[in-house]
C-alpha cells in the first residue's frame, strides 16, 4: 500500500493522505475518495512514504478515475503559482482550472459518436416493411452502402423518420470512438489578407521573430487601427508550424464576429469556450483542444486553463478589461496568469488594447515587455473627433441637451447610426416620493432600488430581490412615486419619441439575456436595422460597427468624483473605447461627452492629447501617491449580519501585519459599499513597494490568521492585486 496526496475542491490549505494499492500514481490524475460523509473527486498531486495521521485513521482510495493526468505538468505548476501567489487552497485552485464535467468525475476520452447503416435485410423485407412511406425510403437510401454519423443524419432527417425505421430493424446504430483528426495543417487555406501599413508591419514583424522563445508584446493600438489584423498575421507564421494558438476575449459578445473573421481567413475549425455553453461543449472544446484537433481557441477568462498539444501562441484581445480578473473565489488575474504560462510554454504573448491598464504600460515603459505602436486607424478612416458639451444650465430632455438633439438628428438623416451611451440598465436608478423625498431603498443592501418599468418591478441590482412598482410612498402615503434618473429603459423609451421614423435598439444586460440573443442584436445593428443604439458598457468593447459615426456619452461624471484612485483610469478607458466606435469605416466619426465638469482636468487633457498622454501622466502621479502598479496590495475581507464582528476580526488581522518592515496597515474601514446582501462589509488593506515582502509576510501569517477565533464566525477572503474595494 502506498499513500498518495490528494487535492480536494475544499476550503482548507492542505493535501489530504489516501492510502492505494497498485501501479503509482502520476500527479494530475483523478481519484474518487471518501471525504466525511461525502464522496470528492480530488486530483493526485504525489505520493509519500510516511504520513503526518495515524496509519489506522488513514482511508483507501475508492475509485481511480483517468489512466493518465487531465492536467498536464504546465498547468499544474501554474495551478501550485496560483495558489502561492493568491493564497488560495491547492484543491479549490485545481477544481477551477478543469471544466464543471471533468470536475464531477466524468470521463476526460471523448465520448462515442453514434453512426447509422442500413441492417442485412434482404429486398423484400425492406419492401414489405416500407411500404408507401416515401421519407423512410429516402432514408434508406440515403445510408445505401455506407456508415452516416448521427448528426449528419439529423440534418437530413427528422428523429421521428430515423427512430421509425429503427423500429423495423431496417438500420442500426453503432458506437464509434473516432481519433481526433489531427490534419487540419493540410486544410489551411491562407485567404487574401489586407496590405498591412508601416506600423502594422513593424509589428508583425517582431512579433514572428519571436515565435520560438517567450517574449511578451503590449501591442498599443487606437481603435480601428487594426490590431486584429495584426493579430491574424501573426497567428498565421504559428498555423503554419502546425502550432496552436490561444485566444482571449473580455466578452461573450466578441466571441461571434472574432470567430468567424478567424474562420474565414484560415479555413480551419476554431474553438469557443465562455459561460453560455453547456458543460458538454465545454469539455468537448477541452478535448479537441488538449489532442490537437483545434488550432485555434477562442474564449472568455476561464479559457486561460484550456491545455494545449502543441501551444504557439497567446493572445490577450482588450488586455485592459476588468473581466479578466475573477472577483469571487479564485481570484485570479487571467491576463497576468497568460504572461506565466506563456513564460512556461516558451512561446510569444500579445497583449491588445487601444488603452492600456496602468500595470501593462509600466511593464511596457520599464523594458519588460516589448512597446508596438500602431498610432493611426488602417485603411482610409480617420480618428474620430472628440468633444466636450457643458450642459450647466440646459434643460434636458431625456438626459439629451437640445444642441445634442440636433446633432443626433443630423447624423440619422445622413444615413448613418448613432451610439447612445448611459452605464445604468433599467428605467430609472431610483424611485422617490415627491412629497416626502422618501426612496424606496432594498432593506438588505441600503440601496435604491432600480426601476425596471417594462417588467413592471423595482429591482436591488446588488442581491436581485425585487417587487411590484409601489403605487403609494410607504412613507407619508402619497401616491405621487416618480422615477429619478435615467436609465437604458427610459431612454429607448424617449428616442421613440424623439425620433420616431428611426428604429432603436437596447443593448445591456436585460435585454441580452439568453444564449443566442447579444449575437442577434449585434448583427441586426451591422445590418442597419437599427439606427439608434442604447447600451452599456457591453457597447464599448471592441464591436465593429462601421455605420456607426456619432457617440454621445450622456454622462460621465460620477467616475470624476469616485473615492476609487482607479476610477479615472477606467473612466479615461471607457470613453476613448467609445470614443473608437464612431467612424471606422469611410465615413468620419465624432464623440461628444454630456458633462456638468466641462474644466475637469481628465477630460481635457484626455480630449486634447489623447489617452496614451492622459496614462503616462496619470503613471507618474500614483508613483508619487505610493499607488499601483507602484505600490502593491493585498485587500482582507471580512463579513457577517452585524458590523462587529468583521471589525473585530480584521482588527485582530491587522495586529498580525502592524510590526513588519516595509509592510503598511491600512484598516478597518467600511466597504465603499458597507451592507450588502444582508450583510455589513469591512475591508483590510495590506500594502508593501516591494511585491517579495508582501507575498512572504502573507505567506507566514496565514496559518496564524486561520486561528483567529473569530476566524470561523465571519465570511472572510483575501484578493491579491484587487481592481477594486466596492
Amino acid at each position: 500500500m502506498s499513500i498518495v496526496q490528494v487535492a480536494l475542491p475544499i476550503p482548507m490549505r492542505q493535501l489530504f493522505d489516501y492510502l492505494y494499492e497498485g501501479d503509482e500514481l502520476s500527479p494530475g490524475v483523478r481519484v474518487k475518495v471518501p471525504f466525511g460523509s461525502r464522496v470528492l473527486v480530488g486530483v493526485v498531486l504525489g505520493t509519500v512514504s510516511n504520513s503526518t495521521m495515524q496509519a489506522e485513521k488513514l482511508k483507501a482510495l475508492l475509485e481511480v478515475v483517468d489512466s493518465a493526468p487531465v492536467i498536464d505538468h504546465v498547468l499544474l505548476k501554474l495551478c501550485h503559482w496560483l495558489s502561492s501567489y493568491y493564497h488560495h487552497p491547492i484543491g479549490e485552485v485545481i477544481h477551477t482550472a478543469l471544466p464543471v464535467a471533468l470536475r464531477k468525475g466524468l470521463s476526460s476520452q471523448p465520448k462515442p459518436i453514434p453512426f447509422f447503416r442500413a441492417s442485412d435485410n434482404d429486398d423484400e423485407k425492406v419492401e414489405k416493411l416500407l411500404g408507401t412511406a416515401k421519407k423512410q425510403r429516402l432514408l434508406m437510401a440515403f445510408l445505401a452502402d455506407k456508415e452516416v454519423e448521427g448528426s449528419t443524419l439529423k440534418q437530413h432527417f427528422s428523429t421521428a423518420i430515423i427512430n421509425a425505421v429503427l423500429k423495423k430493424s431496417l438500420i442500426e446504430s453503432i458506437d464509434k470512438t473516432v481519433e481526433p483528426d489531427l490534419n487540419w495543417r493540410d486544410n489551411l487555406t491562407l485567404s487574401d489578407k489586407p496590405r498591412a501599413n508601416i506600423e502594422q508591419s513593424l509589428a508583425i514583424t517582431a512579433i514572428n521573430q519571436a515565435d520560438t522563445g517567450f517574449k511578451t508584446f503590449l501591442l498599443e493600438g487606437v481603435t480601428g487601427s487594426g490590431k486584429t489584423e495584426v493579430y491574424l498575421q501573426g497567428i498565421e507564421a504559428v498555423l503554419e508550424q502546425g502550432k496552436q494558438v490561444l485566444i482571449l476575449v473580455p466578452e461573450i459578445g466578441l466571441t461571434p464576429q472574432t470567430v468567424s473573421r478567424f474562420k474565414s481567413r484560415f479555413g480551419v475549425e476554431v474553438g469557443v469556450l465562455h459561460s453560455n455553453l453547456t458543460d458538454n461543449e465545454r469539455l468537448t472544446v477541452w478535448q479537441q483542444s488538449r489532442s490537437g484537433q483545434l488550432p485555434i481557441v477562442i474564449g472568455t477568462r476561464s479559457a486561460i486553463f484550456t491545455p494545449m498539444k502543441s501551444p504557439g501562441m497567446l493572445i490577450v484581445d482588450e488586455e485592459h478589461d476588468g473581466s479578466y480578473k475573477q472577483q469571487d473565489g479564485l481570484r485570479y488575474n487571467a491576463r497576468d496568469l497568460a504572461v506565466l504560462r506563456a513564460k512556461e510554454h516558451n512561446i510569444p504573448l500579445v497583449l491588445g488594447t487601444a488603452t492600456p491598464s496602468f500595470e501593462s504600460l509600466s511593464n511596457a515603459l520599464n523594458g519588460r515587455y516589448q512597446h508596438l505602436l500602431l498610432s493611426d486607424r488602417a485603411g482610409n478612416a480617420a480618428h474620430a473627433k472628440q468633444n466636450i458639451l457643458d450642459i450647466k444650465n440646459q434643460p434636458l430632455q431625456f438626459g439629451l441637451a437640445q444642441g445634442m438633439i440636433d446633432r443626433i438628428e443630423q447624423h440619422l438623416r445622413q444615413g448613418s447610426q448613432v451610439m447612445l451611451f448611459i452605464n445604468r440598465r433599467g428605467y430609472a436608478p431610483a424611485l422617490l416620493c415627491h412629497q416626502c423625498g422618501y426612496v424606496e431603498e432594498c432593506d438588505r443592501c441600503n440601496s435604491p432600488y432600480t426601476i425596471h418599468k417594462q417588467l413592471n418591478k423595482i429591482q436591488c441590482h446588488h442581491c436581485g430581490s425585487a417587487r411590484s412598482i409601489p403605487k403609494q410612498c410607504v412613507q407619508c402615503g402619497s401616491d405621487e412615486v416618480v422615477p429619478y434618473g435615467l436609465g437604458t429603459e427610459q431612454l429607448e423609451q424617449g428616442l421613440a419619441n424623439l425620433f420616431p421614423d428611426y428604429s432603436s435598439v437596447r443593448i445591456d444586460s436585460d435585454s441580452a439575456r439568453g444564449k443566442t440573443r447579444l449575437s442577434e442584436l449585434l448583427d441586426m445593428v451591422n445590418k442597419n436595422q437599427h439606427q439608434l443604439l442604447i447600451g452599456t458598457q457591453i457597447l464599448s468593447k471592441g464591436h465593429h460597427f462601421p455605420n456607426v459615426t456619432l457617440v454621445v456619452i450622456l454622462d460621465a461624471d460620477g467616475a470624476l468624483f469616485s473615492a476609487d484612485f482607479r476610477a479615472s483610469e477606467h473612466l479615461a478607458q471607457l470613453i476613448t473605447q467609445l470614443a473608437g466606435r464612431a467612424g471606422r469605416a469611410e465615413k468620419p466619426g465624432e464623440m461628444w461627452l454630456q458633462t456638468h465638469s466641462p474644466g475637469h482636468p481628465l477630460l481635457q487633457d484626455l480630449v486634447h492629447n489623447g489617452y496614451g498622454h492622459f496614462a503616462r501622466h496619470a503613471l507618474l502621479e500614483r508613483k508619487q501617491a505610493n499607488l499601483p502598479p507602484f505600490m502593491f496590495f493585498a485587500l482582507f475581507r471580512a463579513e457577517a449580519t452585524g458590523a462587529r464582528l468583521p471589525h473585530e476580526f480584521l482588527a485582530e488581522v491587522s495586529g498580525l501585519f502592524r510590526d513588519l518592515a516595509h509592510v503598511i496597515v491600512v484598516g478597518p474601514i467600511p466597504a465603499l459599499m458597507e451592507k450588502r446582501q444582508g450583510r455589513f462589509r469591512m475591508q483590510l488593506l495590506i500594502q508593501s513597494d516591494n511585491r517579495t515582502v508582501l507575498q512572504r509576510a502573507l505567506a507566514e501569517r496565514m496559518a496564524l490568521l486561520e486561528q483567529l477565533p473569530l476566524a470561523r464566525k465571519v465570511r472572510w477572503s483575501i484578493d491579491v492585486d484587487p481592481q477594486d474595494f466596492v
